[in-house]
């Protein structure tokens, strides 16, 4: 468990906390985002992958404000796979024989989006990473939306800059491609404020991006892959703050 003078942070060890968490993401993709995925009728979101993935959570007090899905590779081989599977081609990342992570189903309550709470989360999945031996992280992380003209700027920045080195870069299965502009023609200043804070908190670790992003109508939002090397978190115990907000 990590502690600061706000956050707890842990894994879910009860079938409440656990439910906790899913009536968190009910209430950020759902009531916030308007997406329409598997619900149960209390008000939770859930899918298939949540029974083989553990479930980090953030406290305030006793309320969940905070929660991230980690999705280890012997589990998903011995249970659903992997989420990410469903939107990308992950071959690269299976073919190289090393541990692997999927985080996924990242949410922060609003009042929370302050930038430590997210910080406290990246370090639990620094330590995390240290007691399982993962050497990969990857997981999709989304812009809001589906419109990917006005998308446009954030993702062309990411496909020209920061894409994955060849071994680990995955391709979309059935989406659009992220060269909408040619580099000098980017907005800097827009694609700076298109960029969710989610995905720049990636970038500051040392992740990268897959080829191609995915519409995804069920969660109102248009999906880019990251990837991450886990020897990169190594510092990040030392960086209480990794983003402004997250979704």
């Amino acid at each position: 468990m990590l502690n600061d003078r706000t956050y707890r942070v842990k894994l879910a060890e009860s079938d409440a906390e656990r439910a906790a968490a899913q009536a968190l993401r009910y209430d950020i993709f759902v009531r916030e985002g308007g997406a329409t995925p598997t619900v149960s009728a209390s008000g939770r979101e859930h899918d298939d992958f949540d029974a083989a993935a553990d479930q980090l959570i953030l406290l305030s007090g006793h309320d969940v404000v905070g929660t991230y899905r980690l999705l280890r590779d012997d589990a998903a081989r011995d249970g659903p796979g992997f989420y990410s599977d469903t939107e990308y081609d992950l071959s690269p990342l299976t073919a190289t024989g090393r541990p692997l992570l999927e985080l996924g189903r990242t949410c922060l309550a609003p009042a929370h989006r302050g930038g430590a709470a997210l910080g406290l989360l990246w370090r639990a999945v620094a330590d995390y990473v240290d007691h399982h031996g993962s050497e990969i992280v990857f997981g999709v992380a989304s812009f809001p939306g589906t419109d990917v003209g006005a998308l446009a700027d954030g993702l062309a920045l990411l496909h020209h800059r920061y894409r994955a080195d060849p071994a680990l870069r995955v391709s979309v299965r059935d989406g659009v491609t992220m060269d909408l502009r040619g580099p000098e023609a980017i907005d800097q200043l827009r694609a700076a404020r298109t960029i969710p804070p989610l995905i720049k908190s990636y970038l500051r670790a040392g992740g990268r991006v897959g080829d191609g992003a995915f519409v995804d109508r069920i969660f109102n939002t248009t999906d880019v892959f990251m990837v991450l090397e886990t020897a990169a978190l190594s510092g990040l115990r030392g960086l209480p703050i990794m983003g402004r907000r997250a979704a």
